[in-house]
């Protein structure tokens, strides 16, 4: 291994390309390059926020008991392989998406409320305002420490103006970050795009050409590669290969997903130039944000699978119903039977993203204990419309912060805003509210 150590901004560079690098022994000292952040941890943390919509079957998301010895309760049960590195949260409220004199719009203002305790101004015209998002606050304090401040992503496109839902802008029911009060942050639902953003390819003719010749990214920067790699030890060299097949992979999966036939599915047209099959479609974008966190792209990330009020089938798990309509089930038992099988398998999805964080070494740790990952939704119980005792957990350790593997339960009309402030402290960044919050939200650490 090289005496003089690598600089942890090394980059791998080729035509109109430039790949970050995981982190490397002969980088030296994790300590070293997050020192600015925190003298006392030994990697930066990252956050992201997962969204899924109209709530969910809240019998079978609940835990029975609190504490570190509650059980997994049917929908939760896919999260058996990283249950100590979850705490489920109940009896949070998103008091910013209830009516407060403004009718209908329940899922515009879910969404819209969830990162910003904000209550969204009623329009469907230009005049829309909301609140500043949680990720967003991150991203002016920290963004400036990574080549990305942020990345937005999705599962399911939307439109930016126009009514979707009472007299509520379609921004709102299809967007979860925001810049300013005035400024969604629309998001990329496109894999390829959201690659080509992470891995730095041109635009224009470069773009034109790489795609005309099919080349990998990685095809761009084999000399770099070949002259770093005789500069590392053999750990080094196993963690390289193992990145560099990771980004073929997911590059031969986005080239596979182009020619897969679409999932035919009542009233939902799957959006030109992603997966056909949209589990792949999830997987695809958590596997991009496992790379923009690995190489410190990026130490933010909000992710939303499907727009609020989606009334999007799920035929390949049986369920050719729309999820909108199924939420308003009407207790009828065959409904929740649905309405529960979708909801496991978004938090499936779920559970191969922290697997896949928890596979990659880091310090003395993995990834996944470097990460705050929370998921949930603005709704509860989506025949009810109800925006308290929301479903809601957080994933990782936050850098040995969150004693995890627990159940905890807050009192009623406790603000989500509060686990943002939470979540804010670890990633050292200190404000004195947001949104509707009171203070940071008590015993994650025990």
């Amino acid at each position: 291994m090289s005496r003089d150590p690598i600089s942890r901004r090394l980059v791998l560079k080729g035509l109109s390309t430039a790949i970050a690098l995981p982190w490397l022994e002969a980088m030296g000292p994790m300590a070293s390059w997050a020192e600015e952040a925190s003298p006392t941890k030994t990697a930066p943390n990252r956050m992201a926020f997962l969204y899924v919509p109209n709530g969910k079957n809240m019998a079978d998301w609940t835990p029975a008991t609190e504490g570190s010895a509650f059980e997994l309760t049917p929908i939760l049960e896919p999260l058996a392989p990283v249950r100590d590195d979850i705490t489920v949260l109940t009896g949070l409220t998103a008091d910013g998406a209830r009516a407060h004199g403004d009718g209908g719009g329940d899922h515009a203002r879910a969404l819209a409320s969830f990162l910003t305790g904000a209550h969204p101004v009623k329009t469907d015209g230009t005049d829309i305002r909301n609140g500043v998002s949680v990720d967003q606050v991150a991203a002016s304090r920290i963004g400036d420490q990574t080549r990305l401040a942020s990345l937005e992503i999705g599962c399911e496109s939307g439109a930016m103006a126009g009514n979707c839902d009472s007299g509520y802008s379609c921004v709102y029911s299809s967007t979860m970050a925001w810049r300013s009060a005035t400024q969604p942050l629309p998001k990329e639902v496109n894999p390829k795009l959201v690659f080509e953003r992470l891995f730095g390819a041109g635009a224009g003719a470069d773009r034109v050409k790489r795609d005309k010749l099919r080349q990998s990214v990685l095809d761009f920067v084999r000399q770099d590669a070949s002259d770093l790699a005789g500069k590392l030890g053999k750990n080094d060299q196993r963690k390289l290969d193992e990145y560099f097949s990771s980004i073929r992979d997911i590059e031969q999966r986005i080239a596979r997903a182009a020619t897969l036939p679409e999932v035919k599915a009542p009233d939902y047209p799957v959006p030109a130039g992603v997966p056909g099959d949209f589990q792949e479609h999830i997987r695809l974008m958590c596997d991009l944000m496992v790379l923009a966190f690995q190489t410190d792209s990026t130490r933010v990330c909000s992710f939303v699978l499907t727009n609020e009020g989606s009334n999007k089938a799920y035929p390949f798990i049986g369920v050719s119903e729309g999820h909108h309509e199924l939420s308003h089930h009407g207790n009828d038992p065959k409904k929740k039977e649905k309405i529960r099988d979708i909801n496991k398998f978004h938090v499936t999805q779920l559970s191969y993203l922290l697997q896949k964080l928890k596979a990659i070494p880091e310090g003395e740790g993995t990834l996944l204990d470097h990460c705050l990952i929370a998921y949930g939704s603005a709704n509860s119980d989506g025949n009810a419309h109800n925006h308290d005792d929301l479903p809601v957990l957080l994933a990782g350790k936050g850098g040995g912060t969150i004693r995890s593997g627990r159940h905890i339960r807050y009192p009623k009309e406790t603000p989500i805003s509060n686990l943002w402030l939470s979540m804010l402290e670890r990633m050292d960044v200190k404000i004195p509210f947001l949104g509707d919050s009171t203070g940071a939200l008590s015993g994650l650490m025990g």
